[in-house]
């Protein structure tokens, strides 16, 4: 008798061991998931800001820059699409990068219009721009970081138990797009 409860005492313990481990486990698992979520909300935070300066940016440059409406342009329609609420991830990424795109070609315009470089407004505007593109920068990154500890820990034995249980899911990273892997050609743009 004494035998046999010594053994339901060991299984009893060896349950409730297991079973805290999972539970931590799958609070673990939950944590990483949470930290997905505040990292991409930390993105979209970045990206109001931007879309909030991209006005103030258009109508600065407006005053001095006759020829480049078609940028103009094009900054704004991308600016209107990408506040739509209907949008995939995988789709606001395709606008983000055209958007910074077009901001890029812009900035390089701006070359062209010394009194608009000479402008304390737009100074404070493209400082301003700056900011924002290295805060959204820092905030893929984490996003990136969050992202491989979520999905390191559910496809990685025992989380990988875990998240087919709970029907956990990976997920994606932001990925740069096929433009930002190039190294800018700084020649062509000295040659305007």
């Amino acid at each position: 008798m004494l035998i046999a409860t010594i053994a339901v005492i060991i299984a009893l313990a060896i349950f409730i061991i297991g079973t805290g481990y999972l539970v931590a486990l799958y609070n673990r698992i939950v944590r990483r998931e949470n930290e997905i979520d505040n990292a991409y909300g930390s993105i979209e935070a970045n990206l109001k800001k931007r879309h909030d300066l991209i006005p103030n940016l258009i109508s600065s440059v407006k005053q001095y820059m006759d020829y480049e409406s078609d940028t103009l342009q094009q900054i704004v329609e991308l600016r209107n699409m990408a506040r739509s609420d209907d949008l995939s991830t995988k789709k606001q990424e395709e606008i983000e990068s055209q958007m910074t795109q077009a901001l890029d070609k812009l900035m390089v315009q701006v070359e062209d219009y010394p009194d608009l470089k000479a402008s304390e407004n737009f100074i404070q505007l493209q400082q301003s721009l700056n900011e924002v593109e290295e805060q959204l920068s820092a905030s893929r990154r984490f996003f990136n970081s969050a992202v491989k500890q979520f999905n390191d820990s559910i496809e990685t034995f025992p989380g990988n138990v875990i998240a087919a249980l709970f029907d956990f899911s990976s997920r994606e990273m932001f990925n740069a797009e096929v433009h930002e892997h190039k190294t800018p050609d700084v020649g062509s743009l000295l040659d305007n």
